[in-house]
């Protein structure tokens, strides 16, 4: 059976250059929306999900959060990627003719500078490797569409000008989850994610929180969210850098337990390079 990795998006998406660099060997599997990522794991017709969680520019991917816990799957990497805006048009077409471009509501801002300066109106579509798709089947020379280098290969489509975003740190990072839970010590740096929920006490997520602080372990990430439609209802998402075994990482979880009405760990896998 080939390996598969799943992606959401189209052909040419930046979770399909994800796929690429980080999974060479394995057959991308483009799907419709997060949940049917998942659901392609689950299924068995793809072995790996590639899951984008945030962007330096934009912050969090909505609803990943809360799709990620209950997913039945393990987070077993994580890749950065670097994400290079390129605006495209159809073969022949110069940036003169391009008045109007069309790209994920997300990617719109990222270029407001190049657009704004060259009076280029923005367009905001369901998918910015879709829009180049839609373009090349179109045929509008007075068009253009943002996305990826990877995405006007794809398509046929010319690239007018690469690399448009305002923001030289413009990076996505993503989860790459499998049905199976690996915790072993696979690099010198380890990273933990995990969720919890705290119990209905006074003050319980600082002193949730103390344990690391106490114990020297570096939290990256903490975000919270609501569960079972209530306000009170709040759960915790969490980036730790180490390893369950490492022992001030085992402290910390100890203290957390005390504090806490349930703890789940997402996975145990090694820091991508490019975090440090």
């Amino acid at each position: 059976m080939t390996a598969r990795i799943a992606f959401q998006g189209e052909a040419g998406a930046y979770s399909h250059e994800a796929c690429l660099n980080a999974r060479p060997e394995m057959e991308a599997l483009p799907c419709a929306t997060f949940e049917d990522v998942i659901a392609s794991v689950r299924s068995g017709e793809a072995t790996e999900a590639m899951l984008p969680v945030e962007n330096t520019t934009y912050g969090r991917v909505a609803d990943i959060h809360r799709l990620l816990p209950e997913s039945g799957l393990h987070i077993h990497d994580e890749a950065f990627v670097r994400v290079h805006i390129s605006l495209m048009a159809l073969p022949g077409v110069t940036l003169e003719e391009v008045k109007s471009v069309r790209a994920h509501l997300v990617l719109l801002p990222q270029c407001a500078s190049f657009l704004e300066s060259r009076g280029i109106k923005g367009e905001a579509a369901a998918d910015s490797a879709g829009a180049a798709a839609e373009l090349a089947a179109q045929g509008d020379r007075t068009a253009g569409a943002l996305a990826s280098d990877l995405a006007a290969q794809i398509y046929g489509l010319d690239i007018l000008a690469r690399h448009i975003e305002d923001h030289a740190h413009n990076t996505t990072r993503f989860l790459i989850m499998s049905p199976e839970a690996d915790e072993s010590r696979r690099a010198e740096r380890m990273m933990t994610t995990f969720v919890f929920r705290v119990r209905n006490i006074p003050a319980a997520l600082f002193k949730a929180m103390g344990g690391f602080a106490t114990n020297g372990v570096n939290m990256t990430k903490l975000e919270s969210y609501m569960v079972g439609g209530s306000f009170t209802a709040t759960q915790f998402y969490a980036d730790i850098e180490g390893h369950p075994d490492d022992a001030n990482v085992q402290l910390a979880m100890e203290e957390l337990d005390h504090f806490t009405e349930e703890v789940k760990i997402l996975g145990v896998y090694p820091a991508d390079p490019r975090r440090f």
